[in-house]
């Protein structure tokens, strides 16, 4: 059974089966750190949610 690209995960996995979950973890254990990245002198990408942002109480 091949895999249909316009077929929709039952779930929010960004992986399909155990082999591309073990080359996605592969590539994880490359990533720089939030803490390492501040190390090296750069700047972190910033938090995705806040949630303050999302509050009602502002208004």
């Amino acid at each position: 059974m091949g895999y249909d690209k316009d077929d929709k995960p039952k779930n929010s996995s960004m992986v399909r089966n155990e082999k591309e979950l073990q080359e996605h973890s592969k590539v994880m254990e490359n990533i720089s750190s939030n803490e390492n990245v501040k190390k090296s002198g750069k700047t972190p990408d910033p938090e995705q949610h806040d949630e303050k942002e999302n509050t009602q109480d502002d208004k």
